[in-house]
């Protein structure tokens, strides 16, 4: 392509500057001319791996041909009606093939959204409707997304709730479980005990909700006894179990829901992100009379469900069994992790590597010592490995996390060579 003084990241930034928010932050300053499955190319011709995947949206990598030939041939039949007017028979297929999917052994329905925060947002009014209460108990370090609702439900102030309360009422935090800082199961339990006795009875609340990994949290796994003892607290109470899978969904851990490897069947998931391959929609999937609490017209949208996004999901669908993508998630985190592992090995800086399938992370601390996080070092390595032609992202409580979100068609010589990087950076700066 053809470049001037006027089409380079800086110059573009500059636009970007002048005409958009400053409220929509950015990791890079880099802008993509070229996807190709986990590499992209910027504007300026120079090429990165991609271990960002946008945010765990591109499990299926950018641009993968089986989703842009079913995005094609949609377009060529029709791009919306709005499903609530004119029904699609995409939509249809789609939800029968997540719900059978979804964990539990009972009937179950599916809604289409278009975004993570959406999903959330419904799930907690389908909730509400069909237990006729009103509180929401949530987990200290969980991200739900950017709407009032789902930032009273986020539990991290910085950035995501600074200047924007109030927030909705009736929505509280527990402790999420974290061995590495001595945080047991049994101290979770009990922090929503004394919900119960300090804040709100148990027969007002209608739902806890938490992630099966932690995603902006600093992707700490919930130990699968954590989510068997939530199961029997709700089945003792009348309360919901949610699983918010918008970033462990469509197979990122090694299932096709994070929640399925505890044997706990939740009564509603929503999932979003990586459904698509980069097309927006979202879903909330639950037990079928509980989704059908919401009488007609209390649920959907214009946009959701698109035709396109319902084609691309089903695509992607397609792709996770021809291309037997559950498996590759877990073999990919277990290379990812043992390229960390090594890393780590010769760095004390990290201090835990740990995630589920190809979900993946370290966490840095100063000297090693887990009671000083290490932000600057984490930002530090990201901005080292953007130089040297990999994107990283941060994350976490403290944001001294890196993850790793590549995409897991990833060949292993990609894998390598972004490891070879991440090793490199921590030689260069740690």
């Amino acid at each position: 392509m053809q470049r001037d003084a006027n089409f380079t990241n800086a110059a573009l930034f500059a636009r970007r500057e002048a005409a958009i928010p400053r409220g929509v932050g950015h990791s890079h300053q880099i802008f993509i001319a070229k996807g190709e499955n986990a590499e992209v190319w910027d504007v300026e011709g120079r090429r990165y791996i991609d271990f960002a995947g946008g945010i765990a949206v591109l499990n299926t990598g950018h641009r993968h041909p089986a989703v842009i030939q079913a995005v094609k041939d949609q377009l060529d039949q029709y791009t919306h009606t709005c499903f609530q007017v004119l029904a699609y028979e995409p939509y249809v297929e789609l939800a029968e093939r997540i719900n059978a999917k979804a964990p539990g052994n009972f009937a179950k329905k599916t809604l289409f959204l278009t975004t993570g925060a959406e999903a959330v947002e419904n799930a907690i009014k389908i909730a509400r409707a069909a237990t006729g209460r009103s509180g929401v108990i949530c987990f200290g370090g969980g991200y739900h997304g950017r709407t009032l609702m789902t930032l009273a439900m986020t539990g991290k102030v910085a950035p995501y709730k600074t200047g924007f309360g109030p927030f909705p009422s009736e929505v509280f935090h527990a402790t999420f479980p974290n061995a590495l800082r001595g945080v047991s199961v049994d101290d979770s339990i009990a922090s929503i005990e004394a919900i119960f006795k300090n804040d709100i009875e148990a027969k007002r609340v209608a739902a806890i909700i938490l992630e099966p990994v932690q995603g902006e949290g600093g992707f700490n796994v919930a130990p699968p006894e954590l989510l068997q003892r939530l199961r029997a607290l709700c089945d003792a109470n009348g309360i919901l179990l949610i699983c918010d899978e918008v970033q462990t969904g469509a197979g990122r851990t090694g299932t096709w829901f994070a929640v399925e490897q505890s044997g706990v069947a939740p009564d509603l998931i929503t999932m979003a992100k990586s459904m698509a391959g980069g097309f927006p929609i979202s879903a909330v999937v639950g037990r079928a009379e509980v989704m059908d609490a919401a009488g007609p017209g209390g649920l959907g949208g214009t946009y959701a469900g698109s035709p396109i996004a319902c084609a691309a999901a089903l695509a992607v669908l397609d792709v996770f069994e021809k291309e037997n993508l559950l498996q590759r998630s877990r073999d990919v985190g277990v290379r990812l992790t043992q390229g960390l592992k090594a890393i780590a090995a010769k760095h004390k800086a990290i201090g835990d590597v740990r995630g589920l399938g190809a979900m993946v992370a370290m966490e840095l601390f100063k000297n090693g010592d887990i009671h000083q996080p290490d932000a600057d070092l984490a930002k530090r390595i990201a901005a080292e490995a953007t130089k040297r032609g990999l994107i990283l992202l941060t994350c976490g409580t403290y944001g001294n996390v890196i993850r790793v979100l590549v995409p897991l068609t990833a060949s292993d010589a990609i894998l390598d060579e972004g490891l070879d990087i991440i090793a490199a950076c921590f030689d260069a700066v740690a």
